[in-house]
C-alpha cells in the first residue's frame, strides 16, 4: 500500500519546491509531514517519536537554509525522518529500512542533502565542524553549516570535544539543540537537570526576548554597538542565570531557549541566525512525538520505534503466537544479572543510555543502587566499569557490539592491560536488522581476540548465555560475551547455571567427511542445515566452540586428526574472526585440511531482515548445507 502525501506536500519533492509556498501555508505542510510520517511508520515500522518531534524545525531549516549547498548535518538518523521526504524520497518512503530499500539514516550516497552518514550519535557537530573550517580554507564564507543535535547525542563526551573546538573556530556554523528530554529512553545526567533549569528559569525567559530582539538587529549597528549589545547580552544573561556560561564560556553564542513547534518563530530565528557571524546555538524545546496524542503523553520509549500500529486508536499490533516463543536474548541477560546480583553482592550494572534496549532496566528496578545508566558515553561506561573492578566489584559492562566501537581504547588500556575483571555483554552481536551497517555488530570478535588477557565467548542458546554469565564471576580478567539481537531458542530457559572451563568447546553430533564448527547462535542454522542434509544421507559433524579466544585445542586436535573438510561458520566478520582464528591454530599445529570459511564478508552489507542478511552472506541454513554438499562432492538436487 502507498501511502498517499497531503495536498501541499505531493507538491514538494525538493526543497525549492518548499521555498515556494508562502509562509502562511508552512503551518498546513507541517501538519501534512507529521501525517504522511504516521501513516507510513503505522503500516511499515521505524523510527518515530523523534521524527514527530522535529517536523516544524526540519521546515523552517529547509525553507531557510539553501541546501544542499548550506550544508546540514542530523544527530542519529531518527530525526531525519521529514528531512527524507522533503529532499525528494517522498515517493520511496515506504521502502524505508527495508530490505533493498532507503536507509533509516542520512546517507552520503543515497542523497545530495545527506551531508554526513550517521547511525551512532554525538557525531553532528564534529562533522559540521569539519565542513565548515573547509568552506572557511577555500573561502567560501557565505555556506552556512548547521548540527541537529538531540535525542540524547548532546551527553556524548564527542560533542564537548567538538564544542570546545567549536568556540575558537571563528566559522559560521549553527548549533541546534534539540532538547525534548529523551534518548531512547530518558535522558540522565547533570546536562538534563542544567537544561532544565534553563528552560524552566521564569526570570530568564522572561527577558530573553529581549535580547533576542536586540541582538536580532545587530547587522544594522556598527562594530562598536555589536560590542555594547553582546556585553549587554552577557551582563543580562550572567544576572538571570548563571548557568548559561555553559555554553557560552565555550565561546559559543547561545539563542534560547525557543518554542521547537512554532514554525514561524523558528523561520525568522534562523533567517538571523544566518546574519551573525561566528558559531552559535539555537535551544529548542521539543516534544518527542508531538502531534500524535499516543506518542506525545505516552511513554516515550515505547513510541520511539513502535512496530506497527493503529493510527486512529494508537494500538500497537502484538503478534500472538500459538505456541510459547523464547526470549529474547537481552531479557535472559536482564533477568539473569539480576538472579547473579542477588547471590553475589559484588555484581554491578552498567549501560550507556540503553537500559530498555539491553534490559538492564531490571536490575535498575530492583537495585537501583547497583545498576547505571551513564548517558551516551561509551568511553566512560567502560573506564567506569574499570573503576569499580579496582576495587573488587564485578561490573557488567552491557554495550551493543557496535556502540562498543566507540570504547576501544579503553577496553585495552584500562582494562586490558590492567587486567581488571569486565564483564562486556556484547547485545546486538552480528547484523542488526533494519538498522542497517551503523548498527550491525560485525567486528567484535575480531577486534576483541587480539587483545591479551580478555576471553572472548558466544552462547549457541539462552542456557548457555545464563551458564557464561555465571563463568564470567569465576574468571578474574576481562570477559566477553557476544549475542544477537532478538529471540533465542529455548521457551524454557531458567535452567541451572554452571561454571564452564575457559576454552571448553562441545560436540553438537558427530558424524563424517564434513565438520563444522560454530560459534555462538547462528550453530542454531547449522542445526537447521543438518536436518536439512540428513534427507539427502549426509551427516556433517557439528562442533559448538563456545570460545573463540581460547580455542579449545583438545577440541580442534579431534577435529583435524579426523577431518580432512572443515566449515567454519560465525555472524561475524570473515576477516580475523573466528575463521581466521581456526586457520591460524591449524597452521600453526601443523594439520592440512580443505577449510571453507562463512560469516560477514570484506564488504559493508546494508540494512534488512537478519535472514535476509545472512542469505545474502551466504550462512542461512540453506547456505550452509549447500557448502556442505559442494565439499562432500554431492551435486546438488534440483
Amino acid at each position: 500500500m502507498i501511502i498517499k502525501p497531503g495536498k501541499l506536500l505531493s507538491k514538494i519533492n525538493t526543497p525549492n519546491d518548499l521555498k515556494k509556498l508562502p509562509k502562511d501555508q508552512l503551518v498546513q505542510i507541517c501538519d501534512e509531514l507529521r501525517q504522511f510520517i504516521v501513516d507510513n511508520v503505522s503500516v511499515y515500522g521505524g523510527h518515530f517519536g523523534a521524527s514527530l518531534g522535529v517536523v516544524e524545525l526540519t521546515v523552517a531549516l529547509h525553507y531557510v537554509l539553501n541546501t544542499p549547498e548550506d550544508q546540514l548535518v542530523w544527530d542519529v538518523g531518527h530525526q531525519a525522518y521529514g528531512h527524507k521526504i522533503l529532499t525528494g524520497r517522498k515517493e520511496k518512503f515506504h521502502t524505508n529500512r527495508i530490505y533493498g530499500g532507503l536507509s533509516g539514516f542520512p546517507k552520503r550516497k543515497e542523497s545530495e542533502y545527506d551531508t554526513f552518514g550517521v547511525g551512532h550519535s554525538s557525531t553532528s557537530i564534529s562533522a559540521a565542524l569539519g565542513m565548515a573550517m573547509a568552506s572557511k580554507y577555500k573561502g567560501d564564507k557565505y555556506k552556512q553549516h548547521v548540527a541537529v543535535i538531540g535525542d540524547g547525542s548532546m551527553t556524548g563526551g564527542m560533542a564537548f570535544e567538538a564544542m570546545n573546538h567549536a568556540g575558537v573556530s571563528d566559522t559560521n556554523m549553527i548549533i541546534i539543540l534539540n532538547d525534548n528530554c529523551m534518548s531512547i529512553d530518558p535522558n540522565v545526567g547533570a546536562l538534563k537537570d542544567y537544561l532544565t533549569d534553563i528552560t524552566t528559569s521564569h526570570t530568564y525567559n522572561r527577558v530573553k526576548d529581549d535580547i533576542w530582539n536586540l541582538l536580532g538587529k545587530i547587522s544594522k549597528f556598527g562594530s562598536s554597538a555589536q560590542e555594547i549589545i553582546s556585553k549587554v547580552e552577557g551582563a543580562i544573561k550572567s544576572a538571570v542565570l548563571k548557568q548559561s556560561n555553559l555554553f557560552e564560556s565555550l565561546n559559543l553564542r547561545y539563542f534560547g531557549p525557543v518554542d521547537g513547534h512554532d514554525v514561524h518563530h523558528l523561520v525568522e530565528i534562523l533567517a538571523d541566525l544566518r546574519d551573525i557571524p561566528g558559531p552559535k546555538i539555537l535551544h529548542c524545546i521539543t516534544v518527542k512525538g508531538k502531534g500524535y496524542a499516543p506518542a506525545e503523553t505516552g511513554n516515550k520509549t515505547t513510541w520511539h520505534a513502535p512496530g506497527l500500529f493503529d493510527k486512529v486508536t494508537g494500538e500497537i499490533y502484538k503478534k500472538t503466537p500459538i505456541t510459547p516463543q523464547a526470549p529474547k536474548y537481552q531479557d535472559v541477560f536482564g533477568h539473569t544479572l539480576v538472579e547473579l546480583a542477588k547471590e553475589n553482592d559484588k555484581i554491578m550494572g552498567i549501560t550507556p543510555a540503553m537500559p530498555s534496549g539491553s534490559s538492564l532496566n531490571i536490575m535498575m528496578k530492583e537495585m537501583p543502587d547497583r545498576a547505571f545508566d551513564v548517558g551516551i558515553a561509551e568511553q566512560h561506561a567502560v573506564t567506569f566499569s574499570a573503576g569499580l573492578a579496582t576495587q573488587g566489584l564485578i561490573p557488567f559492562c552491557n554495550i551493543y557490539s557496535s556502540f562498543m566501537q566507540r570504547a576501544y581504547d579503553q577496553v585495552v588500556h584500562d582494562v586490558a592491560i590492567q587486567n581488571l575483571q569486565v564483564v562486556f555483554c556484547l547485545d546486538r552481536a552480528g547484523f542488526a536488522g533494519a538498522d542497517g551497517p551503523t548498527h550491525h555488530g560485525a567486528y567484535d570478535m575480531a577486534y576483541f581476540r587480539c587483545i591479551p588477557n580478555m576471553v572472548v565467548t558466544a552462547p549457541m542458546d539462552e542456557s548457555e548465555l545464563r551458564s557464561l554469565m555465571y563463568t564470567a564471576t569465576k574468571f578474574e580478567g576481562p570477559f566477553s560475551i557476544r549475542y544477537p539481537r532478538g529471540q533465542g531458542v529455548m521457551t524454557e530457559w531458567r535452567t541451572p547455571m554452571r561454571e564452564i572451563p575457559i576454552g571448553q568447546g562441545r560436540i553438537i553430533k558427530e558424524g563424517e567427511e564434513v565438520a563444522i564448527l560454530t560459534i555462538g547462535h547462528i550453530g542454531n542454522y547449522a542445526v537447521t542445515a543438518s536436518e536439512l542434509l540428513a534427507k539427502e544421507g549426509l551427516n556433517p559433524a557439528h562442533y559448538d566452540m563456545r570460545f573463540v579466544k581460547p580455542l579449545d585445542e583438545s577440541l580442534l586436535h579431534e577435529v583435524f586428526g579426523k577431518f580432512k573438510k572443515v566449515i567454519t561458520v560465525e555472524d561475524g566478520c570473515l576477516m580475523g574472526g573466528f575463521g581466521s582464528a581456526v586457520l591460524e591454530w591449524m597452521v600453526d599445529n601443523g594439520y592440512s585440511a580443505q577449510v571453507k570459511r562463512l560469516g560477514i564478508p570484506d564488504a559493508i552489507i546494508e540494512h534488512g531482515e537478519q535472514i535476509e542478511l545472512h542469505r545474502e552472506c551466504g550462512f542461512d541454513p540453506e547456505g550452509i548445507a549447500q557448502v556442505v554438499r559442494e565439499m562432500a562432492e554431492i551435486k546438488v538436487r534440483s
